[in-house]
């Protein structure tokens, strides 16, 4: 299983936002930090307020915050918010699916069980956990500080 970049995105913009628990970030902050596209970072603070994620503080002295605990918010529930599809093969599509072997194709059940297991397992964890090191919070911190490539 492969996660979009909104995901991978949304994923770094939490973490940044639990590290940091008491500052407003700004996308232009976050972008410069991380190196990423500011474009692409909107559409991911959107998906992340209107998912009950994060909160946006409009004007001059606005930003972007967690809306809750980091140990409140769920992996499984961030992707299941930012990834369009789960869709692994062309058959998971109902709507688009021509392989003419479907109905009789075994691979389906056991994609679909990997799939479970991987949400399973994304289900176990919060954000908090990703966060909990001191020694890899200083590290993350140290790295973030750094001058993103030009």
């Amino acid at each position: 299983m492969r996660v979009t970049l909104h995901t991978d995105y949304a994923l770094r913009m939490l973490m940044l936002l639990a590290m940091e628990p008491d500052e407003l970030h700004t996308i232009e902050e976050i972008a410069a930090r991380y190196g990423i596209s500011r474009n692409h970072l909107m559409k991911v603070a959107q998906t992340l307020a209107q998912g009950g994620f994060i909160e946006t503080i409009r004007g001059r002295s606005g930003g972007l915050r967690l809306a809750g605990k980091p140990e409140d918010i769920n992996l499984g529930a961030v992707l299941r918010t930012t990834e369009d599809s789960f869709a692994l093969v062309e058959c998971f599509d109902r709507e688009t699916n021509s392989c003419v072997i479907s109905p009789v194709c075994g691979l389906r059940g056991p994609l679909e069980e990997a799939l479970a297991a991987f949400l399973a397992v994304l289900d176990r964890y919060s954000l908090a956990d990703l966060v909990r090191n001191p020694g890899k919070l200083r590290r993350m911190r140290k790295l973030l500080e750094q001058e993103a490539p030009a």
